[in-house]
């Protein structure tokens, strides 16, 4: 197939619930994200927190999204999303870490994915014992392999970037 373009990357990830506050706990409180600002639209019925993994052209937007009002159109927090993939250097010290912040994750442990990589689940809802969720959304974390690990680190360290 000659396809006339290419998918370079994620350029954004868009998340929505009822209270963007409690997105952040997870996102930038947690998975340490960088807030770089905020868009509101009654139009939209939006009132986001945009997000930020990395810099440069590997930049990854996370919009994390609020209605404006609850009871209109578009409902931007009911569909959150089904999951998305994060690459970890250190799944065993996340994992660790994270639950001792109260962060919860669905049964399985640390296992061995589908694409042959070291993986566990944050659980998309929070309980009394573990409150911090991914609202919803369920989020794979991924023990990256040495060679993306060096790559990201190769593009940390290089002074184009």
């Amino acid at each position: 197939m000659n396809r006339p373009f290419k998918v370079l990357g994620i350029q954004q990830i868009a998340i929505g619930g009822p209270d963007k506050t409690r997105l952040q706990k997870l996102w930038v409180d947690m998975l340490g994200l960088t807030l770089t600002g905020t868009f509101k639209s009654e139009r939209e019925n939006v009132d986001e927190d945009i997000c930020a993994i990395g810099e440069g052209p590997f930049k990854v937007e996370v919009d994390l999204m609020q209605p404006m009002d609850p009871d209109k159109k578009p409902a931007v927090h009911a569909t959150p999303l089904n999951h998305v993939g994060l690459w970890i250097d250190d799944l065993p010290a996340a994992v660790d870490w994270l639950s001792a912040q109260g962060v919860r994750f669905a049964p399985g442990g640390i296992r061995r994915g589908a694409a042959g990589f070291d993986i566990t689940f944050l659980h998309p809802k929070g309980n009394e014992e573990f409150p911090i969720s991914g609202e919803g959304v369920l989020i794979e974390l991924v023990q990256a392999p040495q060679e993306v690990v060096k790559a990201f680190a190769a593009l940390a360290a290089s002074p184009s970037v």
